[in-house]
């Protein structure tokens, strides 16, 4: 079954992959025995359906997440329930793909000042220059 990314992007739910693992922190005595955890794995280097330019910002964007053969591994561990954690985790991967399928803005052209503003700015300089002429000594005091 496909799951819905952008518009043009789906992923396939072959191509995730979920360990359960026991979750950290407190939770009295069912903290040892039950694994509510998950670490959602997916293979963003051999996705065939993530297209070049967002392949490569997502891996730029997963930071740590990401190891060296291209597999995010998200660890959900907020909720008390397997389920909502699982939710929780491909919501998460989903949010993080969706951030790398938006194009990077265009390139920053620099222009220059206009003449009006370069005028301006002369005219401020000047006048806070003769400002400051005025605070020294005083001829005749």
């Amino acid at each position: 079954m496909k799951i819905p990314v952008t518009p043009r992007i789906a992923l396939d739910e072959e191509e995730l992959s979920e360990d359960f693992i026991r979750s950290s922190g407190p939770g009295g005595q069912n903290v040892n025995k039950v694994e509510t955890a998950v670490q959602l794995r997916f293979n963003a280097r051999l996705s065939p359906n993530l297209p070049d330019a967002v392949r490569h910002r997502l891996e730029k964007l997963a930071g740590h997440r990401l190891t060296q053969d291209g597999v995010i591994i998200i660890t959900a561990q907020r909720h008390r329930t397997r389920e909502r954690n699982r939710e929780d985790a491909l919501a998460r991967l989903l949010e993080l793909i969706r951030e790398a399928a938006v194009p990077p803005p265009p390139p920053r052209r620099p222009t220059k000042p206009t003449l009006g503003s370069k005028l301006r700015r002369l005219e401020g300089k000047t006048r806070r220059a003769d400002v400051k002429k005025g605070r020294g000594r005083q001829d005749g005091d």
